[in-house]
This record gives structure tokens, sequence and C-alpha cells, in this order.
């Protein structure tokens, strides 16, 4: 069962209220959209989008007592500007990007996201893209690769994976999760796999940003969403890594400086320890929030 993060903070920051239309970009299993359902009823519309149709089926029927309120939409959020034309909305009162894998991604093996577990390379986190982790790892240059592991994956010992990666490809496709993770360990030294973040982590995060263009998804996301935000309109962001928190940083620092936004969060929120306990996940979360001024 997918935990949403910083629920209550969330909500704190979004204020969502009856009548109000919100957009929840990132709609996942829906536990954010459920509680925000609860406080704009009977009235108010929320907007959910995912790019996984197996995770909106899910949110669908979680979702399902607030039917007459909701409109689901299979897309990416960068296209947010074309979902939201198509419905004829042109103001929100507020938006929710929740970033990152679902744990519904993470667990289920064969989506490829877990090196914990074998399976095929895939990472898309829409499986109708024709563009997998398999694809990415077997033909990609090896500059692509590399500049990939490194500021992707901030990866210190990105040059030995990715020639790793070249050599072994050359005798063979790599095909699964399991692979590329003894390459990895392989290809970094022995006592990077005692810190607490297991040595293949950077580079699989750095894969998946790079399949699903992550990234310039979210920066192209956070420069559409400015015209559809009305006045007084909260946006929420919570991402789980330092390039897409700096991303959101920048994004709401200048638009605080055009007077456009008023930013929230000087410092991101994060989890409390109650909640790390109970989801370990959440660790690594950050919340930023900022306020439409005009």
């Amino acid at each position: 069962m997918h935990k949403s993060v910083l629920v209550d903070e969330a909500l704190e920051f979004l204020k969502p209220r009856p009548g109000s239309v919100i957009l929840d970009a990132t709609l996942g299993g829906g536990g954010h959209a459920e509680q925000i359902l609860k406080k704009i009823i009977p009235q108010g519309k929320l907007i959910g989008i995912d790019c996984d149709k197996n995770t909106l089926q899910i949110a669908r029927e979680r979702l399902n007592a607030f039917e007459t309120n909701i409109h689901l939409v299979h897309g990416n959020f960068r296209n947010l500007d074309t979902i939201l034309d198509n419905l004829n909305i042109e103001k929100i009162d507020g938006a929710l990007f929740d970033l990152g894998v679902s744990s519904f991604q993470l667990d289920n093996a064969e989506r490829g996201f877990s090196f914990k577990q074998a399976a095929e390379l895939d990472m898309r986190m829409d499986d109708t893209a024709n563009f997998s982790a398999y694809n990415f790892i077997n033909k990609a240059s090896e500059y692509e690769l590399d500049e990939a592991i490194k500021n992707y994956g901030e990866e210190r010992y990105h040059k030995s994976i990715t020639r790793a990666i070249a050599q072994q490809r050359k005798k063979h496709p790599i095909e699964t999760t399991t692979e590329l993770a003894r390459i990895i360990y392989e290809n970094t030294p022995a006592r990077y796999r005692k810190f607490k973040i297991d040595p293949a982590t950077r580079t699989f995060q750095a894969v998946r940003i790079a399949v699903n263009d992550e990234l310039k998804s979210l920066q192209g996301a956070l420069e559409k969403i400015t015209p559809y935000l009305s006045t007084g309109a909260r946006l929420v962001v919570i991402s789980f890594n330092s390039l897409e928190d700096r991303i959101v940083k920048r994004n709401f620092k200048a638009m605080d400086k055009n007077n456009i936004y008023k930013n929230l969060t000087k410092k991101p929120l994060t989890p409390k320890e109650a909640e790390i306990n109970q989801n370990p996940r959440a660790r690594s979360a950050k919340l930023r929030a900022a306020e439409k001024n005009v």
C-alpha cells in the first residue's frame, strides 16, 4: 500500500476550501487527492494527472465516492496546459506535485525500478512509452551514459561504472536489474557498500530520470502552471532528491523576486520522525510552497 508523504503539511499549505478547483499533478494512489476532496466537496473539483495507467485505475477505485468531483487524466504533467485546456479549465485554486516514483511502481518487480528485485530493465513510469531503461543502458552513447550517471545520479564513481557498462554491453545486452546492479557493485570500492545508501541507488536514479525525462518535465510544468493559478492560489511541491528540489527552489526564488509568487518556505519542510518511522521512504522528502500574487 502506497503511503502518501507529508499529507498534513501539504494540506496546510495548499489550503483547499469548499468549491475549490485543485490540480493534483501526480495523482499516484490518490492519498493526497482523497484528503483534498474531503475539503473541497460538495461543489469543488479535483483534476488528477498520472502517467501510469495502472496507478490511475487504483486511484480511481479509491476515489470512487467522489466520482462527480474528479477529472482523472492519463498523461504527463509536462502537458498540464493541454490537459486543463481540454477540460475548459482556465484557472485553478491550487496545485500539488508529489514527485518521484511511487511505492506501487517500486514494489512491482516487473516494472524494473528496484535493484533489490530481479526484473527486466524497464523503469518507464508510463508503460505505454517506447523508451525503457533497457534502451538507454544498451543504446545510449558512452558519453550520454556518463553524463546521466554523473549529473542525474551525482555518482562519484560514474566513470568506472560507465566504462564497465560499455564493455559489458559489447559482449551481450544488459537485460536485468540484477545484472546492472552487479556491474555497479563490481566497479565501485568495497567500502562503498558500508554506507547507508546502496551503491546502486544513484545509478538507478540516474537511469530512471533519463528514461522518463523527469527534470525537463518538472521544469516545463512549473513554467506552464503559472498562468493557470488564480490570485492567491497555492502551489505545493514535494521532491525526493536534490536535483528536483534545486529546480523548485530556483523557480520559487525567481518568481518571488519578480513578485509573481510569494515564497512560503524559505527552507523546505521535511517529515517528522514519527512519519519516517512509519514510512522510511519519506525520509528524503522535501516540501516547498508558494502563493500566486497576481
